[in-house]
């Protein structure tokens, strides 16, 4: 007489899954206000705005810093670079 069939997964481990540890103490979350407001218009003459977002050395600042979204900093580094073709704002800032 034949054997009987054994099953397929009988001759393996079955595999354990490794589940994340539960965080007991999480932090809030922080929502950041944009520093954009919705009346600003990201534009090449708006000085006052677009200065927030240059550094001491006159350097355009990330997004991640500046807490804008992907379109907004697109933009403003547009704005910025048009200011600075058209003498609004200068190259570097020199330390001198």
């Amino acid at each position: 007489m034949d054997k009987p069939k054994q099953s397929f997964r009988r001759h393996f481990k079955p595999i354990r899954r490794r589940f994340k540890p539960i965080r007991r103490y999480l932090k809030p979350i922080r929502r950041h206000l944009s520093p954009i407001r919705s009346g600003d218009r990201i534009d090449y003459k708006n000085m006052s705005l677009i200065s927030r977002f240059i550094s001491e050395q006159g350097k355009i600042l990330s997004g991640r810093v500046n807490r804008l979204t992907s379109k907004q900093q697109r933009l403003m580094t547009n704005a910025i670079k048009r200011a600075r073709i058209l003498s609004l704002l200068p190259f570097l800032y020199n330390e001198n």
